[in-house]
């Protein structure tokens, strides 16, 4: 018997969850693994976060929660974006999920009809598409290659939308590349897509706050203020305050979109956990502290990782300009010939070897629609970033190029 859905036939497990649960298998069969596939802060969540999660609890805020948020997370959202960005959002204009994955899941399923297209800048976070798909529309990849910086340049945005074209998906800054893009670049999308009044902007905005060299965020409702109205801005405490496993993700866009989204969520989870909300805000208006400490940090592995890449002949790796993670480039890699006269056909083969011979868990680039590439998390320790590029290095200098 079949138990799936035939519109579940098309979507893949999670690339980076697959590679952490393979690296979490054989750590527990006894194996030295890194894992350096999943994209989770190393960090423990601020302790005024978690005394705010147990004041809320031991003062009752343990029943039902409104479908779309909480009064006080809600007020959070919007003071965050009016001090942050310089965006003011009335309170039906702010949804609070389960994590920032089903805020762009409600978006999807409250406005896709069978058959219409997403827009998806390649290298991208793999759900997008997989969303996608299970509602119904069809995704559609735009590549921006490294010799762009990974960017989508306004002539490929414009060149790939059709009739049929819904949403437009940017990450800002990226994952998995780590690409920022300036104001001047931001304001250039928004003209292309001002000729176009049909299609809906998502700017998922989750690594705002894991940005490097000094840079400052702008937000894309911000740089294009004329576009607002049809712009759904996606974000949540996960990455920027180490609270991954509280799932708090939160959206701000046009009243009519966010009423669907809420809709969409009444009828899947209803509201999200009441004293995770609480965390969230307590997060959000509090001190902020240790979101610049782990920036520095992230900004400190990044250039150890960076560095160390330079010094392996055959891997490149442009800085990334935000997130916490190494698009590492490999094409010089493709068709080298291992110890054991194995061939490493794509940037597959080359991260499986990498686990094989160095013991790393990396995800390759397929998973994110731009070859030959592997991502590798920097979210981790000095230390142990420094055990892998040494295990890296050691790894690569044992295969024959061709």
């Amino acid at each position: 018997m079949n138990f799936a859905a035939s519109r579940l036939a098309p979507v893949k497990p999670s690339a980076s969850a697959w590679v952490s649960q393979a690296a979490k298998a054989a750590k527990a069969a006894g194996e030295d693994v890194i894992d350096l596939g999943l994209g989770e802060p190393d960090f423990d969540t601020p302790p005024h976060i978690i005394e705010a999660a147990h004041k809320a609890a031991l003062n009752g805020e343990t029943r039902y929660p409104p479908t779309g948020g909480t009064v006080a997370m809600k007020q959070a959202v919007m003071a965050k974006f009016a001090r942050e960005n310089k965006l003011a959002y009335s309170a039906d204009e702010v949804i609070v999920s389960n994590g920032a994955k089903q805020v762009l899941f409600n978006a999807m399923m409250a406005t896709l009809e069978d058959g219409d297209e997403v827009l998806l800048c390649a290298p991208y976070f793999g759900q997008y598409k997989d969303i996608v798909l299970i509602l119904g529309g069809t995704p559609v990849t735009l590549p921006c290659p490294a010799s762009d910086g990974f960017r989508l340049t306004p002539q490929a945005l414009e060149g790939a939308i059709t009739p049929r074209t819904r949403w437009i998906m940017l990450n800002l800054p990226s994952n998995p590349a780590g690409t920022v893009y300036s104001g001047d670049e931001l304001r250039a999308l928004g003209a292309a897509l001002e000729k176009h009044p049909d299609v809906l902007i998502l700017s998922d905005e989750i690594y705002e706050h894991i940005l490097f060299d000094g840079a400052e965020f702008l937000s894309f409702a911000a740089a294009c203020p004329h576009l607002k109205d049809r712009t759904l801005t996606v974000n949540g405490v996960s990455k920027a305050y180490a609270m991954t496993g509280w799932r708090i993700g939160y959206g701000a866009g046009p009243q009519p979109l966010i009423a669907a989204m809420t809709k969409v969520q009444s009828q899947i989870c209803s509201g999200a956990c009441a004293v995770a909300q609480a965390a969230a805000a307590a997060a959000l208006n509090g001190p902020q502290d240790d979101v610049r400490r782990f920036r520095a940090a992230f900004e400190e592995r990044r250039d150890l990782v960076v560095a160390r890449i330079g010094e392996i002949d055959g891997l490149t790796l442009d800085p990334p300009g935000g997130a916490f993670y190494a698009f590492v480039g490999c094409a010089a890699l493709i068709g080298a010939v291992t110890e054991t006269g194995e061939t490493l056909h794509d940037d597959a083969g080359i991260t499986a070897y990498i686990l094989k011979e160095a013991r790393i868990a990396a995800v390759p680039g397929s998973a994110y629609e731009l070859s030959p590439f592997f991502r590798i998390s920097t979210a981790a320790s000095t230390e142990v970033l420094s055990r892998a590029m040494n295990r890296l290095s050691a790894a690569v200098s044992k295969l024959t190029l061709s």
